[in-house]
């Protein structure tokens, strides 16, 4: 596996936050740079001169608010994860029905893709960069999805007695790699026979009936 290094100086600093609307501004511009950067680039062959000029900011400013390329691109898969959590808890919110909590989630999540193509990618390379950070990110969403499952739990006596772990994480690899195959790879939304097969395997699994 591959790991990011970085000096141990730069590795105890703290991402600085910025005290006025201005210099939130700057901050949040830099993050969008790096969002670009980081997609079409990669994260190795990515520069901070590369993220400020797509930025179009003093390279000087970057290191007001990051003090290394490792710690901007922590930032993003951060505040990413925050983004896309708060999005599906509002999404969801108020919903009681499992299946229609699910069915919600995961259109969020495919419209998300299309939306954050380039997060996705980045997403993909942090297992390269910082498998910590990797899962992490991934333990929040599941997380998620967890807290989800013992509250519909409770309210729910069809759902079926099962670790709730790993449906979370059953769960999280479906909508991945469907949202891999349609949404990032083609550029088109999910099929919307393809989304119905998808809730069909998960209410009701593999086995069973064949279709007339």
């Amino acid at each position: 596996m591959i790991h990011i290094s970085y000096s141990e100086e730069n590795a105890n600093k703290k991402v600085k936050a910025p005290l006025t609307k201005r210099g939130n501004k700057t901050r949040q511009k830099l993050l969008v740079a790096a969002e670009k950067v980081f997609g079409e680039t990669g994260y190795f062959q990515a520069s901070i001169v590369d993220i400020t000029k797509e930025a179009s900011v003093a390279q000087g400013t970057f290191y007001i608010y990051f003090p290394s390329k490792y710690a901007i691109f922590e930032e993003l898969i951060t505040q990413m994860s925050k983004d896309f959590r708060s999005k599906i808890k509002g999404e969801i919110g108020g919903v009681k029905d499992y299946q229609q909590v699910l069915r919600i989630g995961f259109r969020t999540f495919f419209s998300w893709v299309k939306e954050h193509r380039n997060l996705y990618s980045i997403v993909q390379q942090v297992l390269l960069v910082d498998e910590n950070l990797y899962r992490s990110y991934y333990q929040r969403l599941a997380e998620g999805y967890i807290r989800e499952l013992k509250e519909a739990a409770k309210n729910d006596d069809s759902l079926m007695d099962l670790d709730p772990e790993t449906i979370a994480y059953s769960l999280m690899g479906i909508s991945q790699f469907i949202g891999m195959r349609w949404v990032y790879w083609d550029n088109t939304d999910v099929p919307e026979p393809v989304f119905e097969d998808v809730m069909g395997i998960i209410f009701h699994g593999i086995t069973g009936n064949k279709k007339e």
